[in-house]
């Protein structure tokens, strides 16, 4: 994952993958709904998953959820996890919006 720690920007994995995990998912679907959310668009392979899923348990944005006794380890967004997720959706926001007003395509 190479989010921008310095400017708060995530990588599109990782804003999909904490919207994916606003309700518990395992790893599966959570592929399934990056998937599904872009028409396909993006694709991820379980090796880069995995890999982001410890990256963001990590970082305390998710943990593991319910008591762990199924076979597939399901994963939550944790309170931190959600303001990232904000913090981009206001990024990505102003970002339009100041697209939109040089293009001259809709009011800000």
């Amino acid at each position: 994952m190479r989010d921008n720690v310095k400017s708060g920007a995530l990588t599109e994995v990782t804003f999909y993958i904490l919207l994916a995990l606003h309700a518990p998912r395992h790893g599966y679907a959570v592929m399934q709904f990056i998937q599904e959310k872009t028409g396909g668009r993006l694709s991820l392979g379980a090796g880069t998953l995995y890999g982001a899923l410890n990256a963001l348990q990590g970082k305390g944005w998710i943990s593991p959820w319910g008591d762990g006794s199924g076979r597939k380890k399901e994963y939550l967004i944790t309170p931190a996890g959600r303001a990232a997720a904000e913090q981009e959706l206001e990024r990505l926001k102003g970002l339009a919006d100041t697209a939109a007003d040089i293009m001259g395509i809709w009011e800000s």
